[in-house]
């Protein structure tokens, strides 16, 4: 193989990995956006931990801003190359690191967790997996999230969800999906 061949699917690769990266930084930026507009709807709420590898994950993010800045310099007609280092170091160098300040916990509409929001009509059951750890299944995708909840949070994370489940705010007996029976709901949390 040439090494027009090579520079040649290298830009096809950096191309497709921008494309990849322009759909996770949109997915990315929409919960920033979500969280910063839903912040004053905090009812309780903690800092979120570090993701695994988060230092590793910014030296990415700082070698692909060094990489970028080298690229502009020395190929400046590479377009394809420019826009997947571009893509990458827009999430390894902002949304990442702007994503970790998203704080987990209960909202007056719904609950933070590790993984996005969820509204409280949305969950279809809810369950405790370990002493600190909240799995919510949703009642019309098959889709569960977890939230980690930390000790001094646990009995108030309790109480305001036996609270809702007796609102019928959090409902596990209506819609598609499981039914056990006549139990009371309000166990679960």
């Amino acid at each position: 193989m040439s090494a027009e061949e090579l520079a040649g699917t290298l830009r096809q690769a950096l191309l497709a990995l921008g494309v990849l990266f322009v759909i996770v930084n949109l997915r990315v930026s929409w919960q920033l956006l979500a969280w910063w507009r839903g912040r004053r709807d905090v009812v309780l709420s903690w800092p979120s931990p570090k993701p695994p590898f988060y230092g590793i994950n910014l030296a990415i993010g700082v070698m692909l801003g060094v990489i970028l800045l080298i690229t502009a310099y020395r190929m400046p007609r590479s377009v394809s190359s420019f826009f997947g280092l571009g893509m990458m170091f827009t999430y390894y160098g902002y949304l990442l690191p702007l994503s970790t300040r998203i704080r987990r916990g209960l909202a007056r509409d719904g609950i933070w967790t590790d993984s996005g929001f969820m509204s409280y009509r949305e969950i279809g059951g809810l369950t405790w997996k370990s002493e600190d750890t909240l799995v919510l299944a949703s009642r019309h995708k098959t889709l569960a999230r977890r939230l980690t909840v930390p000790g001094p949070h646990l009995g108030e994370v309790r109480h305001r969800l036996r609270e809702e489940i007796g609102r019928h705010t959090i409902e596990f007996d209506d819609g598609p999906g499981l039914h056990l029976g006549t139990r009371d709901t309000r166990e679960s949390a």
